[in-house]
């Protein structure tokens, strides 16, 4: 018997081999497509979930508000509030800092860039990085022990034992020695901390002056639970803390009329559970990324896989009268409804499995690609998960029941007697397909407007004036292995004569995302006078005005003719004047520790991070105790290629041993804004397969329809009918159903881009000509899709299609 109906299937499905090759097609890209959207998201959603203890670790962040109410959020922490939380919460097992920062690490005269996190001795047993070798209670007990990854050994020691060999760091400007205490497994791809080796937070360069400031901050800090613990709970006790140490800035807050956050305070301690540090987009300068980004991945999986499953449906039902004549002679014959409704079922299982082996098939094939487009990290041993293996089981029987379950159930309905009578009739049945075409549609009229939209936003942000010139200005990572200034010295003097080089400066950030992956933000908070005023702490140098572009609006550029300028001479942007209530601040005095600077000119506003945040006040200062990090150089536009050569050779002979990872200002800021490009990426192929599968249905059930109208098309022509008025008749039932998905897809659309914009400090209104364009696409490919066959049953000779009705 099985024999038989597997026989019976596959001639049905020879039968009909345009439409099962439509489902397949279909099943096949929308099941491969499903695959790695899935396999993404899982990826994003395990972030840091392999820690033992994941659910009793907390990143620390400052909660405030700013003066409209809005919620104020920053992370970084000052030094003393470690050792204060350890001594007065006992129900705190672990408290440790992170700095992300990295350094040049030599041996045997060879010198190695890494990432060397500076982090406290809990950190080891806090989170679960298994040590390979070494003790992870002890390994960092002395402010000289260096904890290396198992990548960083073998690249630095080869086959050799690394514990207790001495490693020299370049730290604060000399070359400090370091023995390795032990030896941490590699970080997993879904950690949320990247590293290749650990040193004690204690070896910054600022922690002896600043151990003791609560007003200066520059370090994430993460705390682990003691079992039963309750987080509310104790962040509600900090508050004591918080009322303690910040008792003036809370006051000046107060006396400055802010409004309170969301707990009735100025200012508290928050505790963000492990497992959101990875989704945060609020206080990691726009690093993090959104969960609505990931669930957007499984919605758009979702949305394509029920594209082709309405497909599936539409066909099978639309082909069911046909069939009716062969259920009504297997019913006549004794066959149950039970057994029809497993042979037509049967037949789904069968297209599907088909289906999901050639999807699967695809994903692994495209692999690589994807991978490269969304900048996922995807392997097949992901898919190979017990967990992901059953989900996908599980996942294809709901889609055989849903795509084959109804359709078959319709099928074997038909009463015997009336199908072998051929007074078979079923009630309303364009309902179901009409409605599942407009959702098709509209799904597809969906990703259309939001593709439109997420390329114009990340248009916008590219083109945006930056308030500096991007354009033609090189960044050159100096790493740890020199001196900033002695560095910049030299390349300076030594392009000073090259004619395609325009001026030459240094700073302590960078703009954009450069090669290096580094970032850095140092900010200063202070009073001036009854202000309470918060900005950026930038380390430059002169010629940055000229290098970068910037106009100077009052007073005057730093100058090496003024020797007070690399000590106590400072300027301002327009907001930082606008933050200290100064129209004519030159001359005017601040005070952001216990130094006072003179500002000595003002310059206009400049996005110094990304346009998701808006811009801050800044303060611009050439103090030699803050390191230059980075070298700009302004090239002539007329020859780049050149220039980027006479600077490469220039920079070798300056740093023989480092690898040149210079790269364009423009190049960089594009970098900030690769989730979105990225997103961009998935909107668009997504648009791409809903659009191509939802004419693939369509040209299927017009087919269908067109071929069960061929006699009324005979009759029409006999009676004079012309080719346009067929040709219109039989396109306007479907364009109504387009159109109608275009209005119930436009307000959607809307509402969901305009939260996704409200997450850009700087961004673009929705037009209406967005959704006339995404309409007008949407009618124009279903028209041509509808018109083919139109055109074709209309031309056909009526004398022709009488006779063989």
């Amino acid at each position: 018997m099985f024999r038989n109906y597997l026989k019976v299937a596959f001639r049905t499905l020879w039968k009909n081999r345009t439409h099962t090759l439509i489902n397949i097609v279909g099943l096949s890209v929308a099941f491969g497509t499903c695959v790695l959207l899935f396999l993404t998201a899982t990826f994003e959603l395990s972030y840091d979930k392999f820690h033992t203890d994941a659910d009793r670790i907390f990143r620390l962040y400052f909660l405030s508000s700013n003066r409209d109410g809005t919620p104020d959020k920053g992370s970084t922490m000052p030094y003393p509030i470690l050792p204060v939380l350890k001594a007065e919460f006992p129900e705190i097992e672990g408290v440790t800092r992170w700095f992300n920062r990295s350094a040049s690490i030599r041996r045997n005269e060879q010198t190695f860039n890494k990432n060397v996190r500076m982090v406290n001795p809990d950190f080891l047993s806090m989170f679960t990085f298994p040590m390979l070798k070494g003790n992870p209670q002890t390994a960092m007990n002395s402010l000289s022990d260096i904890v290396i990854s198992e990548t960083m050994a073998k690249d630095i020691f080869g086959k050799e034992d690394p514990v207790g060999k001495p490693l020299q760091l370049r730290m604060n400007d000399s070359w400090q020695t370091f023995n390795v205490t032990g030896v941490v497994s590699n970080e997993p791809k879904n950690s949320s901390f990247e590293y290749d080796a650990f040193i004690r937070s204690e070896n910054a360069g600022d922690y002896a002056e600043n151990k003791g400031r609560w007003d200066h901050g520059n370090h994430d800090v993460y705390i682990k639970l003691k079992a039963g613990t309750d987080p509310q709970t104790l962040q509600r006790r900090t508050q004591a803390v918080m009322d303690k140490y910040f008792a003036k800035d809370i006051k000046d807050r107060q006396e400055q009329g802010y409004p309170k956050n969301e707990l009735g305070f100025q200012r508290s301690l928050m505790l963000q559970p492990l497992l959101n540090v990875h989704f945060d987009t609020e206080t990691t300068q726009g690093l993090g990324i959104s969960k609505t980004y990931v669930f957007t991945l499984l919605l758009v999986g979702f949305f394509i896989l029920a594209i082709a499953c309405i497909n599936f449906i539409n066909l099978t039902i639309a082909q069911s009268l046909s069939r009716a004549r062969e259920v009504g002679v297997r019913k006549s014959l004794g066959a149950q409804r039970g057994q029809l409704f497993g042979q037509i079922w049967g037949e789904t299982v069968l297209l599907c499995l088909v289906a999901m082996v050639l999807g699967l098939g695809m994903a692994y094939g495209s692999l690589p690609t994807f991978n490269r487009l969304f900048q996922s990290h995807l392997a097949i041993t992901d898919f190979l998960q017990p967990t992901v293996l059953l989900i996908t089981a599980f996942g294809f029987l709901l889609i055989t029941l849903i795509a084959g379950g109804y359709p078959s159930w319709f099928v074997t309905r038909f009463n015997a007697v009336e199908v072998l009578k051929g007074k078979v009739k079923v009630s309303r049945p364009g309902l179901l397909r009409n409605s599942l075409i407009v959702t098709q549609f509209t799904i597809a009229c969906l990703l259309i407007v939001c593709t439109l939209i997420v390329r114009q936003q990340i248009s916008y942000l590219q083109q945006r004036p930056m308030g500096l010139d991007k354009e033609q200005v090189v960044s050159i990572p100096i790493g740890d292995e020199l001196n900033g200034k002695d560095a910049l010295k030299t390349m300076r003097d030594r392009l000073a004569n090259q004619p395609n080089i325009v001026a030459v400066s240094g700073s302590g950030v960078n703009i954009g995302a450069g090669l290096d992956g580094s970032s850095s933000r140092m900010m200063y908070g202070f009073a001036y006078g009854k202000r309470d005023v918060t900005c950026d702490w930038l380390r430059i140098d002169t010629d940055y005005l000229k290098t970068m572009g910037i106009k100077l609006l009052q007073g005057r550029d730093f100058s090496p003719a003024f020797r007070t300028d690399s000590s106590t001479s400072v300027l301002i942007t327009q907001s930082m004047a606008k933050a200290l209530g100064e129209a004519n601040p030159v001359g005017k005095f601040i005070k952001p520790d216990a130094r006072q600077f003179q500002i000595v000119g003002v310059v206009a506003d400049f996005n110094l991070y990304s346009l998701h945040q808006e811009i801050k006040p800044i303060t611009l200062q050439m103090q030699n105790n803050s390191p230059i990090q980075y070298i700009l150089v302004r090239v002539d536009p007329h020859n780049l290629t050149a220039a980027m050569e006479t600077i490469k050779t220039t920079w070798k002979s300056i740093a023989p041993k480092q690898e040149f990872i210079g790269s364009f200002l423009d190049e960089n800021t594009e970098r900030w804004y690769k989730r979105e490009q990225r997103l961009a990426n998935i909107f668009s192929s997504a648009a791409g397969i809903a659009i191509v599968l939802s004419c693939m249905g369509l040209f299927a059930i017009a087919l269908l329809s067109i071929q069960q109208r061929t006699k009324e098309i005979g009759v029409r022509k006999v009676l004079g009918a012309s080719v346009t008025s067929i040709v219109g008749l039989l396109s306007k039932d479907f364009l109504k159903l387009v159109l109608a998905a275009i209005i119930i897809a436009s307000p959607i659309a809307w509402y969901a881009m305009d939260k996704w914009l409200a997450d850009f400090a700087y961004k673009i209104d929705i037009e209406w000509w967005v959704f006339a364009v995404a309409g007008v696409l949407a009618i124009g490919i279903a028209l041509l899709t509808v018109s083919f066959q139109s055109v074709k049953a209309a031309l056909m000779n009526p004398v022709k299609s009488l006779k063989t009705e």
